[in-house]
């Protein structure tokens, strides 16, 4: 199944590169890129977005797995046609990213954040953060791309 693939992939990219950061990034806290405009710096967020529910991996862990679970549940019963191909790619993006960081919170207890956009002040992020925006926005895209994808699946039935 090429979603799994996907699944697989996003995972591996986001748990590799947090690795590379530990192993080199961490000790020197911060290596600028372009100084002053994008830099890669070791943070540890113990929240969601934006440190949203900080220091409360327990609920964050039981509110990823479920939205995880929910998830695959979606992908597994959207029929995989050629008008769907979008809509199955986004969950499987935001999927991928929602586990990459459900791994650290399990692993560490907090997640490994290190992509330091400076010039615009924003806040540090990974790639699984970029996978889980991503697919989102893909999704909702795709969603409105594919008008009839409502019509053609009456989720009401679900079993």
């Amino acid at each position: 199944m090429i979603y799994l693939a996907v699944i697989i992939f996003v995972v591996f990219l986001d748990q590799y590169s947090k690795y590379l950061i530990l192993t080199h990034i961490a000790p020197v806290d911060t290596f600028p890129i372009i100084p002053d405009v994008f830099h890669l710096t070791y943070a540890e967020n113990t929240g969601a977005a934006f440190s949203l529910f900080t220091n409360m991996q327990f609920l964050l862990v039981l509110i990823t797995m479920t939205f995880i679970g929910i998830l695959i549940f979606f992908l597994l019963k959207i029929p995989k046609t050629r008008e769907n191909t979008w809509i199955n790619l986004s969950i499987a993006f935001i999927i991928g990213g929602a586990a990459g960081n459900l791994i650290d919170r399990i692993r560490l207890d907090y997640v490994v954040d290190f992509l330091d956009f400076r010039m615009i002040k924003f806040a540090i992020f990974n790639f699984a953060d970029l996978f889980v925006v991503f697919g989102s926005i893909l999704l909702v895209i795709a969603l409105l791309a594919n008008k009839n994808f409502f019509e053609n699946n009456d989720f009401s039935k679900i079993k």
